[in-house]
C-alpha cells in the first residue's frame, strides 16, 4: 500500500521529474565522434549527456544496491552477450520462441527478474526471441543551462608501453629500458574536460506501461534513490566532481494524468545569476521552482535540493 503523505511512490499514477547535476573539472559523456571531447550541440554551445549514459548509471546503482536478489538483476550489463539471458529466458520458461506463447511467456521471464527490462523496456528478438518491451519510465538527453567549454588538456605519463620487437623474456623488456634515454620512457597523452557544467534533464514515467512490465511501487521508489545517489558510485578520473543538485517530482493523482507535463517542467527555471560573468560552480546559479497554483490533481515534491 502506498503512503498517502508521499504520493510520487505510487506507481499507479503518473509522474513527471527534472533532474539538475553538475560536472566540475571532468567529462560527462564522451562524444567517440569527436575524440571522447564532452558532447556539445554544435548550434548552441551546450553540453549534452544522452538518455543512454543516464540509464547506465541508474543500471549500476541498482545492481550494486540489489543486484543479487532475483527481482532486480541487470539485463544490460558491460561486457556481456544479451542474447545469453534471452536464452536463459526460455530455458526456464519454455522453448526457444517459435509461437507467441512461448515469446510472451520468456518476455514475462524477463520483465520479472530484471529491473531495467521492467523500467526502461527492451528489444529481446536479436536472437532467441523474447520479444520486446515499452518501459514505463523514459528520459530525456541533459543539457547545460550555458554552453559548456570543453577543454583538451596534455599530460604526461612517466612510463611507457612499448611492445618490443623480437622480445623473449623479461630480460628482453631489462635491456631495453637501461638503453633507453629517459625521454623515451615518457608518453604524452590527452585528457578531455570541461571545468564546470550544470545539466537539466526531464523524465517521464507512465502507468499504462508499468502495468505492461509488472514495475512497482517498490521499483518507483528504488528508481528515485537511484537518481539521487549513482552519481556516488560512478566516481572515475576522467569524471570529474560530479553531484546530483536537484530532483523535482510532479506526481498526478491519477494514471492518465491531470495537466501537460511540458507546462510542469517548465516551473522548475535555472539562470546564471546576474553578477556572475562565467560559472564556475552551482552557487553561480539561481534555481527557481514555481510551486504556486499548481493544477488540480499535481503535487509537487522535492527529494533533493542544492
Amino acid at each position: 500500500m502506498t503512503d498517502a503523505a508521499k504520493p510520487y511512490l505510487n506507481a499507479a499514477h503518473r509522474h513527471e521529474f527534472v533532474l539538475l547535476f553538475d560536472v566540475t573539472n571532468g567529462n560527462p559523456n564522451g562524444d567517440p565522434d569527436a575524440g571522447n571531447l564532452p558532447r556539445v550541440d554544435p548550434e548552441t554551445g551546450l553540453g549534452i549527456v544522452t538518455d543512454v549514459a543516464l540509464k547506465r548509471k541508474i543500471r549500476n546503482y541498482v545492481d550494486a544496491l540489489c543486484g543479487g536478489e532475483e527481482r532486480f538483476k541487470i539485463f544490460v550489463q558491460q561486457g556481456t552477450n544479451l542474447n545469453r539471458r534471452i536464452f536463459e529466458a526460455h530455458q526456464t520458461s519454455g522453448p526457444t520462441g517459435k509461437t507467441k506463447s512461448e515469446v510472451d511467456a520468456a518476455r514475462e521471464w524477463m520483465c520479472r527478474n530484471f529491473y531495467d527490462v521492467r523500467t526502461f523496456g527492451a528489444v529481446m528478438s536479436t536472437g532467441a526471441n523474447a520479444g520486446q518491451v515499452r518501459g514505463p519510465v523514459q528520459l530525456t538527453f541533459a543539457r547545460s543551462v550555458n554552453p559548456i567549454l570543453g577543454l583538451d588538456a596534455a599530460i604526461t605519463r612517466v612510463a611507457v608501453t612499448e611492445d618490443i620487437k623480437n622480445a623473449k623474456s623479461l630480460q628482453d623488456y631489462l635491456d631495453w629500458e637501461s638503453k633507453a634515454d629517459e625521454d623515451k620512457l615518457r608518453t604524452m597523452g590527452r585528457k578531455a574536460y570541461i571545468p564546470y557544467g550544470l545539466y537539466v534533464a526531464h523524465g517521464f514515467y507512465v502507468p499504462t506501461f508499468a502495468a505492461d512490465t509488472g514495475f512497482n511501487d517498490e521499483d518507483l521508489e528504488l528508481l528515485w534513490k537511484a537518481l539521487v545517489n549513482m552519481w556516488d558510485l560512478d566516481r572515475s578520473a576522467s569524471r570529474g566532481l560530479t553531484s546530483c543538485r536537484g530532483l523535482y517530482v510532479f506526481s498526478h493523482d491519477c494514471k492518465l494524468g491531470n495537466a501537460p507535463a511540458h507546462k510542469l517542467l517548465e516551473r522548475v527555471q535555472i539562470g546564471r545569476k546576474d553578477e556572475v560573468e562565467v560559472a564556475r560552480a552551482f552557487k553561480d546559479y539561481n534555481v527557481t521552482v514555481n510551486r504556486e497554483n499548481l493544477p488540480a490533481g499535481v503535487s509537487l515534491h522535492t527529494l533533493t535540493e542544492g
